[in-house]
């Protein structure tokens, strides 16, 4: 058995431990019964602790690699033949490619399309210390619910978060949630029943027409513009079908990056109030601004507005919190559904970015994201033009660029991408009905990575070329 394991990397001991261990099992093709080094020796031979033996082992017996016979040692388990390439064609069979950006397989590929930041680029060493501060604290937090509007510090914290974007609240009229996905669930859940009618950008969110689509709620695309939604377009939507809810980004929307210009926003609350509609502003980009900025949430006066937040994508995508600000009857039912259907969120995830919050830190690593993406926008639109592209408009900030090879469709560009080690996501997925499309969701925080720039200029190259 031949194991190296790198004390420089990175990546665990006991994960390059596990990795090597189950490449060996597969290439020596060992058969089930086989029997492994005993946790001594391999822990001797390796120069490593016995508990990181003792841990790689229990990781491949949790995923089936191997099996522990109390009293004589751990051996290689019985496994059904391709039993990984089935899970694998299981999940591509189950999705379209509104979700190929999260599949397996893909590990090696540039995913462009994606709607996260690098994980360099995050504040790790800050989460980590807020992890470590929490868990040194009160021992029963580590085990107690939360309650069912959320953690109250949270919620101060948040409290005084929308009062710095005049958005008119309070912490009672706040609840969290589990991401913003999270959030839009509990709404749909609450606001409508299968066969209302909503409005919906266009191009759009594919997780919310996903979710539209299970609640079999109809949907009405409404055009994005420049400038927001295209509001001549919505006043003839509300005429001839009355729906129930408007949801709309404000802030560099996805996937075109565009935002609300101030005289949009006022006329979408004229309508809304005119033709009885509640609006649902998915915020979730609003970090990504530093200073003033166009939020209908701030401008309203008649609580028809419900704001939706998130620290996914500036703080961590794994952590999972969101929140909502409405109106005290609508959190009241919120919170309801939230217990029902959850039993809450997590008291612990939530008293990290509380500490986050409270500390400092967060608004720090956010300034940081703001001036690198900003950075990296610039760069990038400049690129483009001189590679031929087609952009929508140019945003002032964000992750996100909506662009086209004039003259090129997505299969074509899927290929050649593929062939750059690049994974691109379709235009089709931000269509509620997946309608072909030759515009691309572009992050602009993988824009400058060697492979994307290689693809950049490839696809815009003359066709004759």
């Amino acid at each position: 058995m031949h194991i190296s394991l790198n004390r420089l990397s990175p990546i665990p001991l006991v994960q390059q431990l596990t990795d090597q261990l189950q490449a060996w099992i597969e290439q020596q093709r060992l058969r089930p019964g086989a029997r492994l080094p005993s946790i001594r020796t391999l822990a001797s031979t390796l120069e490593v602790s016995q508990s990181c033996v003792i841990d790689a082992y229990d990781r491949l017996v949790a995923i089936g690699w191997l099996e522990a016979r109390h009293g004589t040692g751990f051996f290689v388990a019985e496994r059904k033949p391709g039993l990984a390439q089935e899970d694998a064609m299981a999940w591509g069979d189950a999705i379209d490619g509104s979700w190929r950006q999260f599949g397996d397989g893909h590990e090696t590929l540039l995913k462009l399309g994606c709607g996260w930041l690098p994980t360099a680029w995050h504040a790790r060493d800050a989460l980590a210390q807020a992890i470590r501060l929490v868990s040194r604290g009160d021992p029963e937090d580590l085990f107690r619910y939360c309650s069912p509007l959320g953690l109250a510090s949270l919620r101060q914290q948040l409290h005084k978060r929308l009062s710095q974007l005049d958005i008119p609240t309070a912490a009672e009229r706040i609840l969290t949630t589990q991401g913003g996905s999270h959030g839009l669930d509990l709404l749909v859940r609450t606001l409508l029943k299968p066969g209302d009618t909503v409005v919906v950008e266009s191009p759009g969110y594919y997780n919310l027409f996903t979710l539209l689509r299970q609640h079999q709620v109809r949907m009405l695309p409404l055009p994005r513009t420049p400038a927001g939604p295209d509001v001549q377009a919505l006043e003839q939507l509300l005429v001839e079908h009355r729906p129930r809810c408007l949801f709309v980004n404000s802030l560099y929307q996805n996937p075109t990056g565009t935002s609300l210009s101030p005289k949009t926003a006022y006329r979408l609350l004229e309508l809304a109030r005119e033709h009885d509609l509640r609006i649902i502003e998915d915020d979730i980009y609003a970090d990504f601004q530093d200073g003033p900025a166009t939020r209908l949430a701030t401008l309203d006066s008649e609580q028809r507005v419900i704001y939706l937040g998130s620290f996914s994508k500036t703080l961590s995508s794994a952590l999972r919190v969101g929140y909502i600000a409405a109106d005290a009857e609508l959190i009241g039912q919120l919170a309801q559904l939230k217990m029902a259907t959850g039993i809450g969120t997590s008291r612990f995830v939530e008293q990290v970015v509380g500490q986050m919050l409270a500390n400092g830190s967060y608004r720090k690593s956010v300034q940081r994201l703001r001036l690198r993406l900003a950075q990296h926008m610039a760069k990038l639109l400049g690129q483009l033009e001189a590679f031929g592209w087609e952009v929508f408009c140019e945003p002032y900030g964000g992750m996100f660029v909506w662009a086209r090879v004039p003259g090129r469709d997505f299969a074509w560009l899927d290929h050649l991408a593929l062939e750059h080690s690049v994974l691109l996501t379709p235009g089709s997925a931000f269509d509620h009905q997946g309608a072909d499309s030759d515009w691309l969701r572009i992050n602009v925080a993988y824009g400058q990575d060697i492979r994307a720039q290689a693809f950049f200029a490839h696809a815009g190259r003359p066709a004759d070329s």
